[in-house]
């Protein structure tokens, strides 16, 4: 048995009332997510991605015959009880950005337009030097970074107010910043709100909005790739004001199916001498990805799965050679519909080379939206369950998975399942599942 199974269950307080759900950007991602969850409450579409909403969990052994849906097992909010809020650069509603976004056909939108009509994003804390291919006009003016940080409080403040929502929790989904590293103002927080105050290039707009969320006491997850939340100061900050976060990067296409990909190679000591992965996308993301210091940022994301999963310092005779590289194109027929292929070089027996080729016809936020919706739902629940800091077990929806100082990140998309599934047993005080299996045949 894991250590973890000897640890008390908590005690989860029940998800009355309503949960909102904030996401900085309303864009492709977060209009899709916000127009799916209503065709979905009307009974007009299906979650399909979402393991909360279709998942299954089993529970005791094999013979039990136990398997209940993730929904019916554990407290998560009912979809039926979500109110959305956003914060946008734009200031279309979100059924005139998710028109823009091209995502979902017209007449699917037509279904839900009036309830995307009042959506209406409030002005974003944006600052052109660190997205350098948008601008946009309705954004939040202040001294300092400090005072606009103060703004998005009062917004979250007045959402939570005019909504009657009460329980909130903050989704990014909003553009990849540039790539940043982590500085000294970052190691606590009187030094990080100090340097709000200067004005400081190592303060990110993302990492505003993430410290208002944490002030306010609500679970922020990143669904991009920015440094954000990885740092001393705001890891200090989740911890004293006990909120749960998770991050970072949503693992949608081409990084998907290498932590599906990869772990089998792994599993069957294949060797890898090269993987290389190019991607062409059209949309908002791809344009942001376009400017060099945002595509660094994507990269270092990107580039880290295959080195965790094949752990060349133990396999070098597997994968201590081998040579990934990732491209992304920006491509603006494409739209929404990336394209990601890779190339992989394998070798196997005797070290014959072989080789496998992957085209995946992927759209983005059609694959992020479920995400989204899980991220929300699974954060709230850990809130309520007196869950706090880095939520490690929600590792299973992101590229570049949070973790301990003193631990390296789980990339095994199958590792990472087992890890979430378990998480759920504790809190419900089931056995955790270990599939050794040996008490069928002693």
């Amino acid at each position: 048995m894991e250590k973890d199974q000897t640890l008390p269950k908590p005690d989860v307080a029940p998800p009355t009332g309503k949960l909102g759900v904030l996401t900085v950007g309303l864009g492709a991602v977060a209009t899709t997510f916000m127009a799916g969850v209503e065709l979905v409450r009307k009974g007009e579409a299906q979650p399909i991605g979402s393991l909360t909403q279709l998942g299954a969990i089993r529970l005791g052994k094999r013979t039990e015959g136990r398997s209940p849906r993730i929904k019916d097992f554990v407290e998560l909010a009912d979809p039926s009880r979500l109110v959305f809020g956003a914060w946008d650069i734009f200031p279309d509603n979100a059924y005139q950005a998710a028109v823009k976004a091209g995502v979902l056909d017209a007449p699917q939108l037509a279904r839900v337009k009036r309830f995307l009509e009042n959506i209406r994003p409030m002005k974003a804390a944006f600052q052109r030097d660190y997205v350098r291919r948008l601008d946009g006009p309705h954004v939040k003016h202040g001294r300092n970074k400090y005072e606009l940080a103060e703004q998005l409080r009062d917004d979250i403040r007045s959402f939570r107010r005019k909504s009657g929502v009460s329980r909130l929790v903050m989704v990014w989904c909003a553009s990849t910043e540039i790539f940043l590293k982590p500085h000294k103002v970052h190691a606590t927080l009187e030094s990080f709100e100090k340097a709000m105050k200067q004005n400081h290039p190592a303060i990110a707009p993302s990492m505003l909005y993430a410290w208002a969320a944490l002030k306010e006491g609500v679970p922020f997850a990143n669904g991009a790739p920015n440094l954000t939340l990885d740092i001393p100061a705001l890891e200090q900050l989740a911890h004293d004001n006990k909120v749960p976060v998770a991050g970072k990067d949503f693992k949608t296409g081409q990084t998907l199916m290498k932590t599906i990909i990869a772990p089998g190679f792994k599993a069957r000591m294949i060797g890898v001498n090269g993987w290389f992965s190019t991607n062409i996308l059209g949309n908002r993301d791809g344009e942001v990805l376009d400017d060099p210091a945002s595509f660094k940022t994507k990269e270092e994301s990107k580039l880290g799965s295959l080195e965790y999963i094949f752990q060349p310092h133990l396999y070098p005779q597997l994968y201590g050679k081998i040579h990934h590289k990732v491209r992304i194109n920006y491509y603006p027929p494409r739209g929404d519909n990336k394209e990601g292929w890779d190339n992989i070089d394998i070798f196997g027996w005797l070290g014959y080379p072989m080789q496998i080729k992957v085209d995946f016809l992927c759209r983005d936020s059609i694959l992020a939206a479920p995400l989204a919706l899980d991220l929300a739902l699974f954060l709230d629940l850990a809130r309520r369950a007196g869950l706090y800091g880095v939520q490690e077990w929600l590792s299973f929806y992101f590229k570049s998975p949070m973790c301990a100082p003193q631990l390296y990140p789980e990339h095994d998309l199958f590792i990472q399942l087992m890890k979430l599934k378990n998480t759920l047993r504790w809190m419900k005080g089931e056995t955790l599942i270990t599939h050794l299996g040996r008490e069928y045949y002693d």
